[in-house]
């Protein structure tokens, strides 16, 4: 699997996003979605990476600056037919000591609070994140569980 930093230029990169973006407005209500589209991660603030299995997009992720030594990790995501395969492990991995290098000290992330985010949260939870109370513009909901780690 190859990850890179991606400029989000390609259709198969926006195909896989508008997908995420569709999921995640049929499953959380639209006040609660906090995905983000192709404009809101091509902003100076965004790193994206993609993962790829030849020449197959598997995954992505990114991390948006929310203040000096401060980032939250957004657009995760695996193909759906590679889910528990590793690569979400792979990639999170990845962001994690790229985020590292790039001066942050504590990465933070807004997840579901349902049934349907449970693999997520228990893959963060692997990682040592923690949860935490709202941080950045983010308020309380039902709907969101937010965590944290130092790095």
């Amino acid at each position: 699997m190859k990850i890179s930093v991606d400029d989000l230029s390609g259709r198969d990169i926006a195909e896989f996003l508008q997908a995420h973006v569709d999921e995640m407005r049929a499953i959380t209500p639209l006040e609660s979605k906090h995905a983000l589209d192709l404009d809101g991660l091509r902003v100076p603030e965004v790193t994206f990476w993609t993962a790829y299995d030849g020449d197959t997009l598997v995954g992505c992720g990114a991390v948006k600056r929310i203040e000096e030594g401060h980032a939250e990790i957004k657009s995760m995501r695996t193909e759906p037919t590679r889910k528990r395969s590793g690569v979400a492990s792979r990639l999170l991995a990845h962001i994690i000591s790229e985020a590292r290098g790039m001066g942050y000290r504590r990465l933070s992330l807004e997840t579901g609070a349902t049934d349907f985010f449970a693999p997520a949260r228990a893959l963060y939870e692997k990682f040592e994140f923690t949860y935490c109370a709202p941080f950045a513009n983010y308020r309380e909901d039902p709907n969101s569980a937010f965590m944290t780690r130092l790095l």
